[in-house]
């Protein structure tokens, strides 16, 4: 997220969590009904399952919130637009992992929809921050979490 309050999200990212919200919404009157049919057994005070539902309908409409305000809030970006070898938001980056000897290929995406066993990694990641700006053949040193890291970026490419 930037200093706007706008949230940059790729077009595949937008629609990902556009369909997640609806089946969300989907989903919650099915727990609604759960609510109901748990509430006709009895006493609640020792209920589980109407404590279980109560607990899943909760979870779900925080969930639904935080969606909404995510998608309310986003700007889509198209990383086709760029031709450049400068890495910015949507590019996607394909990196040499010098310390682990391996080439690692990543997009630089907002962190709603940022996955990193799907190579989706956010811009807002300690990875994702040192890479902004780096261009194809730059070398990187940024401090992880674990340790200093070093990296050669390899290609960069909007797609």
């Amino acid at each position: 997220m930037n200093d706007s309050g706008t949230v940059p999200l790729t077009r595949e990212g937008h629609a990902r969590l556009t369909e997640e919200l609806k089946h969300m919404k989907e989903e919650r009157p099915v727990v609604s009904k759960a609510i109901e049919e748990a509430r006709a057994h009895g006493d609640l005070s020792e209920n589980a399952e109407y404590h279980a539902a109560r607990e899943k309908l909760g979870m779900l409409q925080a969930q639904i919130t935080r969606l909404e305000d995510v998608l309310s809030r986003s700007e889509v970006i198209d990383p086709g637009r760029f031709t450049d070898t400068r890495i910015r938001f949507g590019a996607t980056v394909t990196l040499f992992d010098e310390d682990n000897d391996v080439e690692v290929t990543y997009q630089i995406v907002g962190e709603p929809e940022a996955d990193i066993e799907k190579n989706l990694l956010s811009v807002m990641a300690p990875l994702g921050r040192a890479l902004i700006g780096k261009e194809e053949g730059d070398d990187l040193e940024f401090k992880a979490p674990g340790g200093i890291r070093h990296f050669s970026i390899l290609a960069v490419e909007y797609i």
